[in-house]
């Protein structure tokens, strides 16, 4: 690699090439995300091939190998073929590019990514391949370079570009999660990668702080802070450090910001009565989205932006409705259960997720928003609330007590493959995931 191939510091792409698969856009035939019991399919990772010998190169190809098999798992799209049991060193094939597919038909993969490593200086240049065994083919390749801390961006990226040629979506792998946790000893909001990884602190309230709300372009995160005594939104702009906060008389709580506008719903109380309006992103009062004796909190947006979900307790106990805006209709969403809250619009338009009590706990359901089709995706494991979609629809995360203090955790869009995200100190509540960053 020659030295003026490397002129960044940032992470680029410098070579993309995809060859014929059998696969048509809009056809896609490998993964049905439809479909709610997904056959898991075998894929081989093995480790990169190091194209120098050395200790940084054979430490990152070991390591981003690993990254990727964890980061293809996490999906639940995939089952990763244990390397014990494959046929071929790919640390001493010649070439990325004559793959023997008979080795890796024979131990059941059906899908094949292989991996080159050239470092030089602080910089790394990475080959990414990814194969069909059984018809032999090339589904995608790419060629990045950055400096060997962007090794985590990079396998993100190829990611994305595997779940891409295989699903038609691009996935959630440039998202992160908000969430209020007591680590500080106080509510504070937290963000960390979609996988869990580098948690960090946002806001230093020292009060409590609840509902982190992301804005669609992912820049903007509102929330509610008890930091002057009371409840009051603060909307804040994460990388410029500016923002606004609405401190009207009574509560000012549940955030929600409007797809692509910057503007947001949120319940607020200074009428006397609990009421959901439509703000500004600067914080002032567009008009008022409901209007009925009770409380009405935790909007929620549908794609489109054109209706909202929302809780209320006009019928006497909280149950989910849906208002168009355009005509203001208002129509109740859930009839099953006597507590159904935290509605959570899925982002394919179809489904609202919520959390229901039942026999003194707590689960979660999703719901058609047609009223129908109920399904219970938590059974029997403490107490689970605040569900939340990933930007592709794939995953749901939430906060359970299953193990003991709330925790952070992810499951399916179908209720499989529930996993905790995360383990700090003091417990984990009210995530939520953001949208897509960047240019994925």
């Amino acid at each position: 690699m020659k030295k003026y191939y490397i002129k960044t510091i940032c992470l680029i792409i410098i070579l993309s090439f995809v060859v014929g698969t059998g696969i048509c856009r809009g056809g896609y035939d490998y993964i049905d995300i439809t479909h709610p019991f997904l056959r898991k399919i075998p894929i081989a990772i093995p480790v990169f091939k190091k194209i120098y010998s050395g200790d940084v190169a054979e430490r990152l190809s070991k390591t981003a190998s690993d990254l990727l098999s964890e980061t293809l798992e996490f999906t639940g799209y995939f089952k990763i073929l244990d390397r014990k049991a494959f046929l071929v060193d790919m640390g001493t094939v010649t070439s990325l590019a004559n793959a023997n597919f008979h080795n890796w038909t024979s131990i059941g993969a059906e899908l094949l990514v292989t991996g080159g490593v050239l470092i030089e200086g602080n910089q790394v240049e990475m080959e990414l391949r990814l194969y069909d065994t059984f018809k032999e083919k090339l589904l995608v390749g790419k060629r990045y370079k950055g400096l060997i801390k962007d090794q985590r961006k990079i396998v993100r990226r190829f990611c994305s570009e595997i779940v891409f040629i295989l699903t038609g979506d691009k996935g959630f792998f440039n998202s992160e999660i908000a969430f209020v946790s007591k680590s500080s000893g106080n509510k504070e909001i937290y963000i960390c990668e979609f996988d869990g990884y580098n948690p960090r602190r946002v806001t230093h309230t020292k009060s409590i702080t609840l509902s982190p709300a992301w804005s669609s372009d992912g820049k903007w995160l509102a929330y509610t802070s008890y930091a002057k005594g009371k409840p009051d939104l603060y909307l804040e702009h994460l990388s410029q450090k500016r923002g606004a906060v609405i401190s009207k008389k009574g509560i000012n709580i549940t955030p929600a910001w409007v797809p692509n506008k910057f503007a947001l719903a949120a319940t607020l109380s200074f009428s006397g009565d609990p009421e959901i309006y439509l703000l500004t992103g600067t914080g002032k009062v567009i008009n008022r989205l409901t209007n009925n004796r009770g409380i009405d909190l935790s909007p929620t947006w549908s794609p489109d932006g054109k209706r909202m979900a929302f809780v209320s307790k006009r019928s006497g106990t909280p149950q989910i409705y849906i208002k168009n805006i355009a005509s203001g209709a208002v129509g109740r969403l859930t009839f099953q259960g006597r507590y159904n809250t935290q509605p959570s619009w899925s982002p394919k338009g179809d489904k609202v997720a919520y959390a229901g009590m039942g026999n003194g706990q707590n689960n979660i359901f999703l719901i058609g928003i047609d009223g129908q089709g109920t399904i219970q995706l938590t059974h029997d494991q403490g107490d689970n609330e605040a569900p939340s979609w990933s930007p592709d629809g794939s995953l749901i995360v939430f906060s359970s007590t299953r193990e003991g203090p709330s925790r952070i955790y992810v499951m399916t869009a179908y209720g499989t493959d529930q996993r905790r995200l995360l383990t700090l100190l003091g417990e984990q509540t009210e995530p939520d995931w953001s949208p897509r960053m960047g240019n994925n």
